[in-house]
C-alpha cells in the first residue's frame, strides 16, 4: 500500500519538488532542485529520497495538448528512468499539461510576482502533478 510519495516536476534549469502522502491525502510543495541542462544534482535527489522514503515517487510527464511528446517529454522519460536504476524506486509518469500554467496562475492570484526566474513555480507544479495523482487514486 502506497502511503508516502515524492513528485517532481522535470525542467532544464529547475526541478520541482513536492511531498505527501495517501492517508491524509495531502500534498507540499519542497525546494526546488537546481539543475545544469536537466541534470540535477544526484546526491541532493539521493539525499530527498532517504529523508522521505517515498513508496512512490511520481515524474510530470509534459506532454503536448494533441497528446503528442516533445523534447521535455523524452528528457523527463529519462530523469524517471534514471531515478528508477539508480535508486530502485517505483517511478510513475502522470500527464503534467497545464501544471506550470495553473502553478502561475496560483502565484498571481495570491499577488505574487510575475518574476518566475526567481520565484520559480516548479514546486508548486510538482504539488499539483501529486495533487492530480491523488485525485485520480482515490481509494
Amino acid at each position: 500500500m502506497i502511503k508516502t510519495l515524492l513528485a517532481f516536476d522535470y525542467g532544464t534549469k529547475n526541478i520541482g519538488v513536492a511531498s505527501g502522502q495517501t492517508i491524509t491525502r495531502s500534498a507540499n510543495s519542497q525546494a526546488p532542485l537546481k539543475a545544469k541542462d536537466g541534470i540535477p544534482d544526484w546526491n541532493q535527489i539521493e539525499k530527498l529520497l532517504k529523508e522521505w522514503q517515498p513508496d512512490l515517487v511520481l515524474v510530470g510527464l509534459p506532454l503536448n495538448m494533441d497528446d503528442s511528446e516533445s523534447e521535455l517529454s523524452a528528457r523527463a522519460r529519462k530523469f524517471a528512468n534514471r531515478l528508477h536504476g539508480r535508486f530502485g524506486v517505483k517511478v510513475e509518469l502522470v500527464d503534467e499539461r497545464l501544471s506550470s500554467f495553473e502553478a502561475k496562475s496560483e502565484v498571481m492570484e495570491r499577488g505574487g510576482s510575475r518574476d518566475y526566474k526567481h520565484n520559480p513555480v516548479d514546486s508548486i507544479a510538482a504539488r499539483l502533478i501529486l495533487e492530480s495523482w491523488l485525485k485520480q487514486n482515490q481509494p
